[in-house]
């Protein structure tokens, strides 16, 4: 159901609701202004017949005459009144034709409600101050429920009459409330796949509706920004495949064509180096791809470092023990635990590999690469030349690798760490080792970082 539709059906059935419930309310109050009205006037005419009788002294029993009705009456409805009254031995001295139904209530003072001959009445007893009369004057209960059925009718027929425009009026109402609503939604469904463009100013639509303009706003961003680097992303990779797949081609033929046996050997060396710098260029490719598209609220398994390390420690032994380089690992003493972290096991060790990996090609042949797991941070250390400035400002620029490098590589390791470790809220810092020899990379929350 539309949310047009389930407004209007509330307000259907809730204006009605409410409606009956004023007009309950609105009765309620007329029955009680109506009561107020009679009683005053009941209480009126019985102190004025008290009054009559004690300036008249007279203490017979009257009994009028029936009255003779007539057009000078008007609408009057002289059945529905009464008035009668005793002596103080009970005796009926003067009364009305419908005042003889009236009971005679000796001890009675005030409004007593009474059913006459199947009516209700509402009479008033007024006692006088010696006791020796007593006053009744009393008012058929239907002329009172006439008068709040008249006035309930006269607000009840109008509002009736009425209800229909109320409702078109309501649905024209809400509709127009509506319509930027409406209009957004056609703003969106007529855009084009890739029309990532913000929506209106949050100033420039409903208060209501503001939030939710800054939220696809905010949504258009991000997925503007996450095609932005999947395209950056593949323009890198074509550029980057398109050279060692031209050399592996071209060392293919010298291979397929070769009869020297000295010339084929080298050509199979380069063919073989080749295969490995385009098996490490795709690895380095999928891990960059995957931390990309990492989401940093998932980040949430302790990180068991010492699995961590044993698995990235037997990735690279092999590189290690082909230059010769000594792989150490030092815990923080005392048997403490290692730096705590959620996060992401296998990008972490992807971390830790590219890190390791770095260090174990660019150490001198036959030094030592040292991983320290400390309490607060990981540092990770080789013997080789400390890095310059210009060389350390380039670190993390992707497909950038130095002139001069004899390992092979993609130019993307660093970028990788730095984006891990950005998801897991670790910061990287590369520079010269203690006593400005070797290289040092220390890994380290931002916090303690700063």
């Amino acid at each position: 159901m539309s949310l047009q539709r389930r407004l209007l059906l509330s307000l259907l059935l809730c204006a009605p609701l409410v409606w009956a419930l004023a007009m309950l309310v609105s009765v309620d109050r007329a029955r009680h202004e109506v009561d107020e009205l009679y009683d005053s006037e009941l209480i009126r005419l019985a102190r004025e017949v008290q009054s009559t009788l004690v300036m008249a002294g007279d203490t017979h029993a009257v009994e009028p005459p029936a009255p003779r009705h007539g057009a000078s009456e008007g609408a009057a409805d002289l059945g529905d009144l009464a008035i009668a009254v005793w002596d103080g031995q009970g005796s009926r001295i003067l009364n009305d034709r419908e005042g003889a139904q009236l009971r005679h209530l000796p001890d009675a003072v005030g409004f007593v409600d009474q059913t006459i001959d199947g009516s209700r009445w509402r009479i008033y007893y007024l006692q006088s101050s010696d006791g020796s009369r007593l006053v009744a004057a009393g008012q058929r209960v239907y002329e009172r429920d006439e008068v709040v059925a008249g006035l309930t009718l006269s607000q009840l027929v109008p509002w009736l009459l009425m209800m229909p425009v109320l409702l078109v009026v309501m649905a024209w109402a809400v509709r127009r409330a509506l319509a930027p609503v409406h209009a957004l939604a056609d703003d969106l469904k007529s855009r084009a796949a890739d029309d990532l463009a913000p929506l209106a100013a949050p100033q420039q639509v409903p208060v209501e509706l503001a939030p939710l303009v800054v939220a696809i706003n905010g949504s258009f961003g991000r997925v503007a920004e996450l095609l932005m680097r999947e395209r950056r992303f593949v323009a890198d990779a074509a550029h980057e495949l398109r050279t060692p797949l031209a050399t592996l081609r071209a060392q293919w033929e010298v291979v397929r064509r070769s009869r020297d046996v000295a010339e084929r050997t080298h050509a199979e060396a380069r063919l073989d180096a080749g295969l490995e710098r385009m098996d490490r260029l795709v690895t380095q490719l999928l891990a960059l791809s995957r931390a990309e598209s990492a989401d940093a609220a998932l980040l949430t398994t302790q990180i068991d470092w010492p699995g961590v390390v044993e698995r990235v420690m037997n990735d690279c032994l092999a590189l290690a023990q082909r230059r010769r380089i000594e792989l150490a690992c030092e815990w923080p003493a005392g048997g403490r635990p290692a730096m705590p972290l959620r996060g992401d096991p296998q990008l972490i060790a992807v971390v830790l590999r590219n890190l390791l990996d770095n260090a174990v090609r660019y150490a001198p042949e036959g030094s030592a690469v040292t991983l320290r797991m400390e309490a607060s941070q990981l540092v990770m250390e080789n013997a080789g030349e400390p890095l310059p400035d210009a060389q350390l400002a380039a670190l993390g620029q992707r497909f950038h690798r130095p002139p001069g490098q004899l390992e092979t590589g993609s130019g993307l390791g660093i970028s990788i760490v730095q984006r891990i470790a950005d998801l897991h809220g670790l910061v990287l810092r590369i520079g010269a080792g203690e006593g400005g020899r070797g290289v040092r990379a220390v890994l380290a929350p931002k916090a303690n970082a700063a």
